[in-house]
Order: C-alpha cells, then sequence, then structure tokens
C-alpha cells in the first residue's frame, strides 16, 4: 500500500491520503469504460493485475478489454493463462473464448470452447447466450455441436418427468427417478423438495423430514421446503414446531409468481384462509396468470372459508365467464346461495377446482364406466384419492375405498399395494388397500396380527385387553347377518382407530352393548347405511342417549366431518426449476 502526499500538504498539515491498491485502479478502470476510454481503462486493469495478480478477476476483466478493443487473440492468451496457471475453475472463461473465436471467424474453435464450457460450467450464467452461439455455429459449420450433456442443465429432463410422475399420482415412479437425480446432482435442491413430497405422499414422513433437513441445510430459507415442512408438521400432530413456523411463514411476503402460489395454497392447507386470500389476490392481479379460471376458484374458496362472501361470490361468478362449460363455481354459487337463503354459513369449501367428493361419488354411483375414465384420465383426482387413504378422516378413507372398489385399474393396484406396505399405515384404510390389490378381507393383516397369541391388536399399542376385544366379538356378532364382510371389518377397524388414539388413557368400558350399538351405527353411516339410533338401541338392548352418547364420543375422537363429506385433500403442489 502506498500513500502520496505533497510537501505542501505536510506543511499545511492538509494531509490526503491516496490508497493505491487493486480496488483503486478498478475503480478508475470502470469510470473510464463509462467515458468510452478503453485505453485508460485497459492501463488501469493492468495496474489492477500487478497489485493482485493471482486474482482471476482483475485479468478477466483486462480480457473483456481487449476483447471491446478487437484484440480477440491477446484476450485468448490472458483467458487461456487464468485457465491453465491461476483458477482452472472460471469456466466462464471458456464462453468468453468462444465468442472471441467466433469474432475471429474461427467456428471450430469457438464451437470447441462453448462445447467445453456448456459441459464443464455447473451454474449455466450464460445459457441463454450460449444458445444463440450455438445456433450461430451450427449454421456457419453446417452441422450440430458434439454437445454430450450440459452441466448445468443435468437432471432437469428427470426432473420434469417426475414431476409430471407426481402430479400423477404415480408416487413409487416419481420416487425412484428423484432418488436417482439427487444421489447424481446433491445440490439440485427443486428435485429435493419434489422427493420429499414423493415420499410424503406415500408415508414415509421420517424420510420426507430427512429429506427437507437435507434441502434447508444448504438453504434455510428456501420457500418450497419451509412450506412443504409446514404442511408434514400440521399432518404429523407437532403444533409446537408448527405454530413458530407458521407464524414466519405468514410474516413472509414473496415475491416471485410460483412462491406466492406455493404460499397461498400452504396458507388455505393450514388453514390460514384470510392469508391465502391475499396472496391469491396478489396473483389475480398479475396479467399472466389472471384469467386462470381455478385460480378464481383458489381466490373464492379463500374468501368463503373466511367470511368474505360477497368477494367468493364475485370471484366464481368470473370463474364461470372464463370457464363456461365447468360445473365447479356454479355448484358452489348455487351452494352458496342455499346457504344464504337458510341462514347458514357455507362449510368448508375445498381449493381443488372440482366437485366436493360427495358430489362426486353421487354422480358416479349413477355411471360407473364416467367415474372409471374420470380417475384414468384425472391425475389430479388419483393424487387426491391417495393422498386421502394417507392422510385423511376414516370417513374419507372409506369413502374412497369404496369408490375404488369400482375400478379394475392395473397401475392403481400397484401404487395402493405400495401404500398399504409403508410405514406407518393407518389402519382404517387397510382392509380397502387389501380389496384393492387382491388381499382377502377375512384374513387380514390386523386380523391376523388380533388372532395370534402374545402380539399386540393393533399397531403401536403394548396390549390389547380383553374388554376392548370384547366390543369387537360382540359388534361382529350382532351385525353377522345384516351386513358383508367389508362393513364388519370397517367396524372392528374403527375401534381399533378410537382405542389407539385413546391410548394409554383408554377407559374400562363397562357398558359393552352401548358401545357395540354406537360402533354399529357409525359404521353404517359411514358407508350411506340407514339405520337410526333408536334402531341401533333396540339391537343391542340399551337406550337410545347411551347410543348417541357413545357415537358422539367415537366421532370427536376419530374425528369424523359432520356432514360426511371428504376432507380437503389438495396435496402440496410440486417445485418449477
Amino acid at each position: 500500500m502506498i500513500e502520496r502526499t505533497s510537501e505542501n500538504d505536510v506543511e499545511n498539515r492538509n494531509v490526503i491520503p491516496v490508497t493505491l491498491d487493486a480496488n483503486f485502479f478498478f475503480e478508475r478502470a470502470v469510470r473510464s469504460l463509462d467515458r468510452f476510454q478503453y485505453d485508460k481503462a485497459l492501463k488501469n486493469f493492468r495496474k489492477a493485475v500487478e497489485y493482485e495478480p493471482e486474482n482471476p478477476v482483475n485479468h478477466c476483466n483486462m480480457a473483456g478489454i481487449l476483447s471491446e478493443m478487437g484484440k480477440y487473440e491477446a484476450s485468448n492468451d490472458i483467458l487461456t493463462h487464468v485457465l491453465e496457471e491461476i483458477d482452472p475453475s472460471m469456466t466462464e472463461c471458456h464462453f468468453y473464448m468462444a465468442n472471441n473465436y467466433a469474432n475471429m471467424e474461427s467456428f471450430e474453435e469457438a464451437e470447441r470452447s462453448l462445447v467445453t464450457y456448456l459441459q464443464e460450467d455447473a451454474n449455466g450464467e450464460f445459457i441463454a447466450e450460449s444458445e444463440e452461439l450455438m445456433e450461430l455455429l451450427q449454421y456457419e459449420l453446417n452441422r450440430p455441436a458434439p454437445l454430450v450433456r450440459i452441466r448445468s442443465r443435468e437432471g432437469v429432463v428427470e426432473h420434469d418427468r417426475a414431476r409430471s410422475l407426481l402430479e400423477e399420482g404415480k408416487f413409487p415412479q416419481a420416487v425412484a427417478l428423484l432418488e436417482e437425480i439427487v444421489q447424481n446432482i446433491p445440490d439440485f435442491l427443486a428435485a429435493h423438495n419434489n422427493l420429499a413430497l414423493a415420499y410424503f405422499y406415500m408415508g414415509r414422513f421420517a424420510k420426507a423430514k430427512e429429506c427437507l433437513g437435507e434441502v434447508l441445510a444448504q438453504d434455510p430459507g428456501n420457500l418450497h421446503a419451509l412450506c412443504n415442512m409446514a404442511i408434514f408438521l400440521q399432518y404429523a400432530g407437532d403444533r409446537e414446531q408448527l405454530d413458530g413456523l407458521v407464524r414466519m411463514l405468514e410474516a413472509t411476503v414473496p415475491f416471485h409468481q410460483e412462491h406466492v402460489f406455493k404460499m397461498a395454497t400452504t396458507m388455505g392447507i393450514l388453514g390460514k384462509h384470510k392469508t391465502a386470500y391475499g396472496h391469491f389476490r396478489r396473483l389475480l392481479k398479475d396479467e399472466e396468470v389472471g384469467g386462470d379460471a381455478s385460480l378464481y376458484h383458489y381466490c373464492a374458496a379463500a374468501a368463503s372459508n373466511s367470511g368474505f362472501v360477497s368477494e367468493a361470490v364475485r370471484c366464481w361468478q368470473l370463474a364461470a365467464k372464463l370457464d363456461p362449460e365447468s360445473v365447479v363455481p356454479k355448484f358452489f354459487l348455487s351452494q352458496l346461495q342455499l346457504a344464504q337463503a337458510e341462514g347458514r354459513p357455507l362449510p368448508p369449501v375445498s381449493y381443488n377446482y372440482q366437485l366436493p367428493f360427495q358430489e362426486q361419488l353421487k354422480q358416479w354411483k349413477n355411471n360407473m364406466d364416467s367415474f372409471s375414465e374420470e380417475v384414468r384420465n384425472n391425475p389430479l383426482l388419483r393424487a387426491s384419492f391417495f393422498w386421502a387413504l394417507r392422510y385423511g378422516d376414516s370417513s374419507t378413507k372409506l369413502q374412497v375405498t369404496e369408490a375404488l372398489r369400482w375400478i379394475g385399474d392395473d397401475e392403481m393396484s400397484e401404487v395402493l399395494k405400495g401404500i398399504s406396505e409403508q410405514e406407518p399405515l393407518q389402519e382404517t384404510a387397510l382392509l380397502g388397500l387389501q380389496r384393492l390389490i387382491g388381499g382377502a378381507p377375512e384374513e387380514s393383516t390386523i386380523q391376523r396380527a388380533v388372532q395370534e397369541p402374545g402380539v399386540p391388536g393393533h399397531k403401536g399399542l403394548p396390549e390389547w385387553k380383553e374388554d376392548w376385544q370384547r366390543v369387537i366379538d360382540h359388534t361382529a356378532a350382532v351385525m353377522e347377518r345384516r351386513y358383508d364382510a367389508v362393513l364388519k371389518k370397517d367396524a372392528e377397524l374403527l375401534w381399533k382407530q378410537f382405542i389407539s388414539r385413546l391410548y394409554p388413557d383408554v377407559p374400562l368400558f363397562r357398558h359393552t352393548e352401548g358401545w357395540c350399538a354406537a360402533l354399529e351405527y357409525l359404521t353404517a353411516k359411514l358407508h350411506s347405511h340407514p339405520l337410526t339410533y333408536r334402531e341401533a338401541a333396540q339391537r343391542y338392548g340399551v337406550s337410545v342417549s347411551m347410543v348417541s352418547r357413545y357415537a358422539r364420543r367415537i366421532h370427536q375422537v376419530c374425528g369424523f366431518p359432520q356432514d360426511g363429506a371428504a376432507a380437503d385433500i389438495l396435496p402440496p403442489f410440486t417445485e418449477n426449476i
């Protein structure tokens, strides 16, 4: 470092130090460039190189000036020196050299340098410019370049394919492809995020959290990972971690369109409908997506769930105008008008741009061929079914498994088999899955576990008491001639779910007949079989009030939706790149 002062400055004690270092000459070079004084700029960049000869950026700046001055060979000499002597990882030097060669009309050398850049550079900073230069070289050489791979785009095609598989509900295939991608490209964070989603869809919760942990270790502010983690924590019931994360997300205002959409859908899934509504409103102001009918439905759902009735009506009316062939906006508008006429609020609205599950079931029951075709051709519906089987409440699971019995689809059976083999499997879905993949309901995994001596009657429970089993046995005996094996098994599964959720604080069941009556009543209702409290009470010789009280208790513990409708099973959206 050198400081220059004049004698007069010393005498007058007005000392102004001038620090002569690489940065000083760099700034002077930039000022010269702004004035198009290339000779002065080159001179100052040379001085910067003298002060910091090991800094490759200074050399590249000097090479850039030489290129601007038309001294392409001299520029390439410097760039070659950088690659060979200073920093071989400066792969962008190959791109600069390719441009210099092209300007010299040395197209073979330009192609060689450009191919080297594309195959070695991991960041892809000049990928768009490289495509333009590649087109020029192909035209001049009258042949395609011998390009084997583009390193910065590795895994992109495979990742797009994996996203499609996820959105089609083909989870095992998506997992296999995504696992291969992240193994080969560990820093491909979008692939990690989507792999976490795929694990989650299949019930592999520990693997899903582990995958997101790897993303957040590399990028603590990764919005997709944070949103996915919030959804995972909600389904795991981890309120302590979830509350802090949700507060942070609610205070976040994303900028990019995809991030706004991710945040909006996440808030909707988490039940933060007012926050979701705000983000959907922002998206509707974007001209690129503002004409999407489904987006207006999302905004209407968020508005309705937030109590903003007039805004919900406006959004559904616009959705109907944009998509006149869809029955979805018209259905919700009619439901909203009916609710207003009856002076009651509209039940929670699903964000899925399709009719509610119960409404679709009514239509499909009258036309099973139409249902089979819809499931095969609607990836979102397939994904929603698998999502419901894994994470829905007991009512939703029973409805989905009942619906899926109507179709015989090899691909769906394969996926369901994969779901049934994952841990932890919620038992309410197990019977339906076994029916769909060819298992015998009379000899299910749960049934065998109960029959084997010394084996707990429910996964995760260290014991299975006699009075718990007595309810199952007595209910099955009374239901014997009235229902098929499916309903009897579902009653058993419902009771085991009830016990497992109460455990370890399971009370002593003194009124076995009352619990049996409540169990049969709820099972019949879940399968849409007509049965009143009075009829159930008469069958088991107990009072109507006892059946009602015990049924409400099972209802509260197992969490059935009040109206029997399927829960909102909108899955998290996959991440693009």
